[in-house]
Parts: structure tokens; C-alpha cells; sequence
């Protein structure tokens, strides 16, 4: 039997697949793996654990061939913020990181789901809304590795038949994981801010509005790619995803609605605002609403109702 294979497990999205993955599959067949150890407790424990650095190529086909390795969720990458402080190290890890888990995947014989971003547009994107297909120019670093990235995995679907798949997701709203250095974390922070202090300061500007998901759609959305029938995707790679689109002071009104004394204030993070300012606003996802029947489950209220009532409860747990 072949084993699913995830990298980057200790991220936001990772905290949350693993689980997914090991009710699906098993706990024994679902490997998670992160260059760095696992914090005690973590979910990414449950099951096989190691920690892998996806930018030594020998030792990644090693560790495919060693665990027979049949399924990859490539998650490990350096996020946006970090990219612009760290861009060698964010390269290093996207691209080579990246190139190494495709050709790995491509001797053994694996399927690759690699995620991509709405940092993968630029300023000259059409950004109400943005299509599926359309100019990609990003002025980040991370949105420059997005693209390269986009564009690599075709490469390798189209030269190697390699099966790869890919969404774009949107910002993501986890009460699992911490925020991990991106620039739509404000949406995660707030609701931390909340329940321990009744007030957040937001490094966005009150009327920026992006593209927003509540978790558990965007792990159902990349479990239903993933098993979709390859003769439907036209696309495969870089699925426009989103579930809903926000502005800072819309999510405070949300919360507000459950606590009427919390009280949002703003100090703008100039690097995290221009790389907002050149994101989209909204997404046309009709691409994978025909081509593999994608459909959000959690708005903007309902997304804001689960997060307040999950972090209540693990605060409760954990006093």
C-alpha cells in the first residue's frame, strides 16, 4: 500500500490536513513531516512523525523510495511577509523545495498537490473579480515563487505526465494553528485579540478587502480535488478557491455581534498593506465550481459564529 506523504505539517493548513488525511487513510499511512520538531501535543504527533528538509534533494528521494511514498501534499514554503524579510531563504524553500518534492514524485510515481495563493496576481490583475486565467505579475517575492511555482507544476503534468493538482487558496481562517507570517493573519489574530482582550489593533487598513476561507472548507476543498476524476480538470493546477471576501472592519462588525465590547484599532503595517493593496478583492472560482464541483459551506457569519465558540472552548480546556 502506498503512503500520503505531508510536508509542511506544523502550518496552519498542515495542523488541520493531518487529521483529515489519518481519519481517511489510517494514522499509520499518513507521514507528516516539517524541518523543525513537533511541539508536544500536536496533532501532526498522532501518527508517523519526521522531521524532512525538502530543499536536500537526495535525501527526499530517499525518504519517497524508503516510505513508498504514493500521495504528496506539499505544504512546506515561506509565507508572504516572511518572504519579503527572508527572499534567499523564501526561494530556497518555494522553488528548490518545490522542483525537489516534483521530481521526487516523478521518479516514484506519486500524485502532488501543491498550493498556491492569491499572492500569485500582481496590481495589474483584474481584482473585482479576478479570473481563472489572467495576467499574473506580482510584485512580492512569495507571489513571484507562486507563479514559478504554478507554472513548474504544469510543466511537470505536461512533460512527465506527473498527476499535480493545485488550488489558489484565498486568506484562511484556522483556530488551530497560529498565525504563520501572512499578511491576511489579521483575520486569525482578531478573534484571539477578542476572546482574551476585548480590542485588536489590525496592521490592514479598516476598508481592505480580500478574499477570505474558513478552514475546514479549504481542507474539504483540497481532499475533494485531490479525488476528483482527472478527465474533468481542465485546469489541474492553481484552482481560483474562495468562500467569501472581507475588510477588517466587516469582521469586527461580525464579532461585535457576539461581543458588543470589543473595539478594533488600526496601526498600518506599510509592507503588509502594499502587498494587500496589489491582491485581489474577489475571486471568480467558477473554474472549480464546473470542473470538479467545488461549493463553500461557511460565510463570513458562520465562519465568525464556529471560530468564537471553538477558541471558547479550548480556552475552557486549557484553564
Amino acid at each position: 500500500m502506498t503512503r500520503v506523504l505531508v510536508t509542511g505539517a506544523l502550518g496552519q493548513v498542515g495542523s488541520e490536513l493531518i487529521p483529515a488525511l489519518r481519519g481517511l487513510y489510517g494514522s499509520e499511512e499518513v507521514l507528516a513531516t516539517d524541518i523543525r520538531r513537533a511541539p508536544p501535543g500536536h496533532p501532526a504527533l498522532e501518527g508517523p512523525y519526521e522531521q524532512l528538509d525538502c530543499t536536500n534533494g537526495p535525501a527526499l528521494l530517499e525518504f519517497f523510495v524508503r516510505h513508498r511514498v504514493g500521495v504528496v501534499y506539499h505544504l512546506a514554503a515561506i509565507l508572504s511577509a516572511r518572504a519579503e524579510a527572508e527572499p534567499q531563504l523564501a526561494w530556497q524553500v518555494n522553488i528548490e523545495g518545490l522542483h525537489n518534492v516534483l521530481e521526487a514524485a516523478r521518479q516514484v510515481g506519486a500524485q502532488v498537490f501543491v498550493p498556491s495563493s492569491i499572492a500569485a496576481f500582481g496590481p495589474n490583475t483584474p481584482r473585482d473579480p479576478t479570473p481563472q486565467d489572467t495576467l499574473q505579475r506580482p510584485n512580492t517575492l512569495y507571489g513571484v515563487t507562486k507563479v514559478a511555482g504554478e507554472l513548474l507544476c504544469d510543466y511537470y503534468a505536461h512533460r512527465f505526465g506527473l498527476d499535480v493538482r493545485g488550488l489558489r487558496y484565498p486568506g484562511l481562517i484556522s483556530y488551530t494553528a497560529p498565525p504563520g507570517g501572512g499578511t491576511t493573519d489579521y483575520a486569525v489574530e482578531i478573534f484571539h485579540h477578542a476572546l482574551r482582550y476585548d480590542r485588536y489593533t489590525c496592521f490592514l487598513a479598516p476598508d481592505t478587502r480580500l478574499p477570505m476561507m474558513y478552514m475546514p472548507d479549504a481542507i474539504r476543498a483540497t481532499l475533494e480535488l485531490m479525488q476528483a476524476d482527472p478527465a474533468r480538470l481542465r485546469h489541474r493546477n492553481a484552482f481560483n478557491l474562495t468562500a467569501f471576501s472581507c475588510t477588517p472592519a466587516e469582521l469586527a462588525a461580525e464579532i461585535q455581534k457576539h461581543r458588543p465590547g470589543f473595539k478594533m484599532h488600526y496601526e498600518v503595517d506599510p509592507l503588509r498593506q502594499a502587498i494587500a493593496d496589489s491582491w485581489p478583492r474577489t475571486l471568480d472560482d467558477s473554474a472549480a465550481r464546473e470542473e470538479w464541483g467545488w461549493r463553500p459551506r461557511y460565510d463570513l457569519a458562520a465562519m465568525t459564529k464556529d471560530m468564537l465558540e471553538k477558541l471558547a472552548e479550548r480556552a475552557l480546556k486549557e484553564a
